[in-house]
């Protein structure tokens, strides 16, 4: 499916969102803090633009994702791209000092369990930092949103993509997704601590932040 649409996604993910999505990486990035000399996991990183986005400071950042075609539409960005399922990563254990994901959690098979393989791939003590679609705390825009959301992807989907029906599936996994405070409860039964989220664009998107328990904590 992400096949299909991924020549024109990162432009209809930006129509989508009325721009925001730039505001919502460069943010995602401030928390995720990526530092010279860390390796860094974008996961499910599509095209890569994320990749390049936390890879500013001097990070070494690894874009990873399961679509092929995503990876290859992305390949003009210059940074390392390698096909991954999420659910059983091709890397050591301890290969990062940080995971991050952004906009793409969601399209997990089963968010616990990939959550738990993610911790494996990370050091003790490292982070993991999620950009994903939330639950608006503003009643009126939790109105708004639930009631046109669906219509807005399924006409961008109809007028852009070769696959309407990816678009449809999209806007469905968002309207199904948990709130905040769910999602901060799967990330802790993964084995995460310290789990922690911020709200974007009054919680139609929140960042969630956790860290990997370090060695002398577990004993």
């Amino acid at each position: 499916m992400f096949d299909d649409v991924a020549d024109g996604y990162d432009r209809a993910n930006s129509f989508m969102t009325f721009g925001f999505d730039r505001r919502w990486r460069t943010i995602t990035g401030r928390v995720l803090d990526a530092k010279r000399g860390e390796k860094v996991l974008d996961l499910a990183a599509g095209t890569g633009v994320s990749t390049v986005e936390y890879a500013r400071n001097g990070a070494w950042c690894l874009a990873a994702d399961f679509s092929v075609g995503m990876l290859k539409a992305g390949k003009h960005r210059g940074v390392p791209m390698v096909a991954a399922d999420a659910m059983k990563l091709p890397f050591a254990d301890g290969s990062f000092d940080a995971v991050t994901i952004s906009l793409a959690l969601r399209n997990f098979v089963d968010t616990k369990a990939a959550l738990t393989e993610i911790a494996r791939v990370v050091k003790p003590g490292g982070r993991l930092v999620i950009c994903e679609v939330s639950t608006p705390t503003f009643p009126p825009i939790r109105f708004l949103h639930r009631k046109f959301i669906a219509k807005l992807l399924t006409w961008v989907g109809a007028r852009t993509s070769s696959n309407p029906e990816a678009y449809s599936y999209l806007a469905e996994s968002m309207l199904a997704w948990p709130d905040q405070r769910t999602l901060g409860e799967i990330i802790a039964s993964a084995g995460w601590t310290e789990v922690e989220w911020l709200n974007l664009t009054f919680g139609v998107v929140a960042i969630h932040r956790a860290k990997k328990p370090s060695v002398n904590s577990r004993l």
